[in-house]
């Protein structure tokens, strides 16, 4: 398998007429690049909010300064999103980002507008806003410092600690009630991490992170997503027991789903990465999921169904009601925000 990545090779995308392939690999050929290094694309986009309307998720807005994800999950559901820009969702959306370099602005002229109404921002809705290239341009704590700004209640979903550096900023936000971060943990084995999220923190640092947040004052929250049937399932109770005692406030889980080109690109990999019970392991998510890789319903897609489904959710709810039997995760303050800084000019 190729190291640091999480796909290993290109799926065709759904939109395209005509498709390159490679039959074999001349020592000439200009074309073939078997580094995948990461490659940056600038973009502008005209509108970076997007109004989550989902049955599944709470009332708030998405907002993703990056398009692609060099993590490289191998059953990130955000993968065939790529393909809408003409790239794949296999080592494409890995090794090809989109920087969109105007989202502050465009987030600052979303909160000035008088139409604007308050709600979370979401942070990581499609992909990490901690991946490791914001290391270099900071949209994330551009994003932060704006809404700190303005006031705007915000969560954080990453399973990179380089959020620890926007510390000074986040305490700021918990002060005011306007910040939740979820941390995702999808398993405790670390030999599992580097098959499945090649690029992302340890586990153990995760754990750490957990631990350094909450001392800051920053209330933390954890994902455990996606949980696998027959890989990491089991895993659940263990999982909650460590992030509470960590400091977390509470955990939730959702079901591997894998939409439209992320079902071959996941068989390809559980074939190579565990022959052994790849097939158990497919066989599993389609029982979850009515026969098939993946759902679309609402409200039934996220946990599934089913017995296998029921059991996962059992072991979900005698652990969260065990550890997190007297936590309970915050609400965000929405009444804060404000765009009238007028009162602050008359001070000049």
């Amino acid at each position: 398998m190729q190291k640091g990545r999480g796909a290993q090779y290109n799926s065709l995308n759904r939109f395209d007429k005509n498709k390159l392939v490679y039959e074999y690999v001349e020592g000439l050929d200009e074309a073939h690049d078997p580094s995948h290094k990461t490659q940056i694309t600038y973009v502008y986009p005209k509108t970076i909010l997007n109004e989550v309307e989902s049955a599944d998720l709470f009332d708030s807005y998405s907002i993703n300064a990056y398009q692609g994800c060099e993590h490289g999950c191998i059953y990130c559901y955000a993968r065939p999103t790529h393909e809408y820009l003409g790239y794949s969702a296999g080592l494409d959306f890995e090794s090809k980002i989109m920087v969109k370099k105007n989202v502050v602005t465009l987030l600052e002229d979303a909160f000035n507008k008088k139409s604007y109404q308050p709600k979370t921002l979401m942070l990581s809705g499609n992909t990490d806003c901690y991946q490791p290239i914001e290391r270099e341009h900071e949209l994330t704590r551009g994003i932060l410092l704006t809404a700190l700004k303005y006031k705007n209640p915000v969560g954080i979903i990453t399973k990179n600690t380089l959020v620890l550096r926007d510390l000074d900023v986040l305490i700021e936000l918990a002060k005011l009630n306007l910040l939740l971060v979820s941390v995702s943990i999808t398993s405790l084995d670390e030999d599992l991490r580097l098959m499945m999220e090649p690029r992302t923190s340890t586990y153990k640092r995760r754990v750490q992170l957990i631990t350094e947040l909450t001392k800051a004052g920053i209330p933390v929250h954890v994902m455990i997503a996606p949980v696998i049937p027959a890989i990491n399932d089991h895993e659940i109770p263990k999982i909650i027991q460590t992030v509470s005692e960590a400091g977390a406030l509470g955990a939730n889980y959702s079901m591997v789903r894998l939409n439209g080109s992320l079902g071959e690109l996941f068989t390809q990999w559980i074939e190579s990465a565990m022959p052994d019970r790849a097939e158990k392991v497919l066989k599993q998510i389609r029982e979850v999921h009515g026969g098939h890789l993946y759902d679309s319903r609402p409200g039934v897609r996220m946990r599934g169904e089913g017995k296998i489904a029921e059991t996962i959710n059992m072991l979900y709810q005698v652990s969260k009601n065990k550890y997190f039997k007297d936590k309970k995760v915050p609400s965000l303050d929405k009444s804060l925000f404000s765009n009238d800084f007028s009162g602050q000019m008359k001070m000049f």
